[in-house]
C-alpha cells in the first residue's frame, strides 16, 4: 500500500517558504537543477544571491531539496514535493472556462458508456499534459439487472448477463442436446425473476428455495450457478479495467528519455493490483489524494506521482480518475482537473442510481 506522508509547513518562515515553492515552480517548467542566481532574476524574491544559497543549503538540510553530483543547482526531493502539495491542495481548482467546455464535452458521448472512462482519461491527460487514467465505478458486490440465454448449437448456449452497475458478462453454458431456444428464453424469463437485482449471496439463497418439482429446475440451478461463480468473479477484482490516455507525454518527459523505465510503470499499474489496492484508501478520503514518487509501494514507480480522486457512491460503486506523470508535476493544474473530472463522474453515478 502507498504512504501517503503529511508534512508541517510550520518550520519553514516566510522566505524559506517562498523559495522552495520558487524552486519547484521552476523545475516543474525547466526540468534542470535551480540556482540561486536564477531565483533572484525571475521571481522578486527581494533578497540578495548569497541569501537565496544560504536559505537553499538549509532546505537541503531540511530534506525538502538535493543536488545532483554533477551540478550546483537543487532540485526537489520527494518530501519537498509533498510540502508543496500540502500547501497547494485546498486551492488548486481548475479555471471556469475550461469547467465549462470540459463539461460541454462530456455532453456530447452517450450516457452511462465506456466513452465516459475514456473520454475521462482523455481529458485529464489534454489538460495536465501527463497520462491521463480512468477506472469504472465497481461496486464491492455486483447486482444483476438482466440475463438472456441464446443457443449458439444443439449443445452449447451463451449466457449474457448485465449488470446493474453497466457491466455486461458474456459466457458459454453447456445444454442437454435438443434444447430449443423457446425453452431456453423461458428459462431466461424465470432467471430474471429469480435474479434480478440481486447479488451472488443473495442468489446462492433464492435458488435453495427451488422446489425440484419446478419446470426445468435443473437447467435453471446450472446456469443460476454459473451466474454466481461470473459475479464472485466480478466481485473479486477491486479494478475492473484501466483507461489511460497520453502516455506519449509522460514519454516525452526527460525523466523517461528511457522507454523501457515507462514501460514497468505502466506494468506496474496494468496488473490492477496496486491501483485496487489505492482505490479503497482514495475512496475513503472523499478528495484528491497525491502518491509521490517513494510513496508508491511498487519499486517500479518511485520515480513518478498519481493524483488520483474517487467518484461514485461509497457501499454501491466507486471507482477513480486520475493523472500519473513524473514527479516533476504541475501539482496544482494536475489536482484541479482530477477534482472537477471526479465531479462529472460522480454525475453520473448519481445518474445510474436514481
Amino acid at each position: 500500500m502507498a504512504r501517503r506522508i503529511r508534512r508541517s509547513t510550520g518550520p519553514l518562515d516566510h522566505r524559506a517558504h517562498a523559495i522552495l515553492r520558487a524552486v519547484i515552480d521552476e523545475y516543474v517548467a525547466s526540468a534542470t537543477p535551480v540556482g540561486s542566481l536564477a531565483l533572484v532574476e525571475r521571481y522578486g524574491l527581494g533578497v540578495s544571491s548569497a541569501t537565496v544559497r544560504n536559505i537553499l543549503a538549509e532546505l537541503e538540510l531540511s530534506g525538502l531539496l538535493t543536488h545532483p553530483h554533477t551540478s550546483a543547482g537543487r532540485i526537489p526531493t520527494d518530501e519537498g514535493y509533498r510540502w508543496y502539495v500540502e500547501t497547494i491542495m485546498d486551492s488548486a481548482l481548475m479555471p471556469e472556462v475550461e469547467q465549462l467546455m470540459i463539461r460541454h464535452q462530456f455532453g456530447q458521448v452517450e450516457y452511462a458508456s465506456e466513452h465516459w472512462f475514456r473520454l475521462a482519461a482523455s481529458t485529464i491527460a489534454s489538460v495536465t499534459q501527463a497520462a491521463g487514467l480512468a477506472t469504472p465505478a465497481k461496486p464491492a458486490a455486483a447486482h444483476v439487472r438482466r440475463v438472456d440465454l441464446v443457443a449458439i448449437n444443439d449443445r452449447l448456449a451463451s449466457l449474457v448477463l448485465v449488470l446493474r452497475e453497466g457491466a455486461l458478462k458474456q459466457v458459454l453454458i453447456n445444454i442437454e442436446s435438443g434444447t430449443s431456444q423457446e425453452t431456453l428464453t423461458a428459462v431466461a424469463a424465470r432467471l430474471n425473476g429469480l435474479v434480478a437485482g440481486r447479488t451472488a449471496t443473495e442468489i446462492v439463497r433464492a435458488v435453495g428455495r427451488l422446489r425440484d418439482d419446478q419446470p426445468e429446475v435443473e437447467l435453471i440451478r446450472r446456469v443460476a450457478d454459473r451466474i454466481v461463480r461470473t459475479l464472485r468473479e466480478y466481485d473479486g477484482d477491486a479494478v475492473e479495467d484501466i483507461f489511460s490516455d497520453g502516455l506519449l507525454n509522460v514519454m516525452g518527459a526527460p525523466e523517461f528519455a528511457q522507454s523501457d523505465k515507462l514501460r514497468r510503470v505502466f506494468s506496474a499499474l496494468e496488473n490492477r493490483t496496486y491501483l485496487g489496492e489505492l482505490v479503497g484508501s482514495v475512496a475513503a478520503t472523499g478528495d484528491v489524494s497525491v502518491f509521490i514518487g517513494h510513496e508508491n509501494a511498487p519499486a517500479d514507480m518511485r520515480e513518478v506521482a498519481l493524483v488520483l480522486a474517487p467518484y461514485g457512491q461509497p457501499g454501491r460503486a466507486v471507482g477513480v480518475v486520475g493523472v500519473l506523470g513524473p514527479t516533476r508535476m504541475a501539482y496544482p493544474q494536475a489536482i484541479g482537473t482530477v477534482r472537477f473530472v471526479s465531479g462529472l463522474m460522480n454525475e453520473l453515478i448519481d445518474h445510474l442510481y436514481a
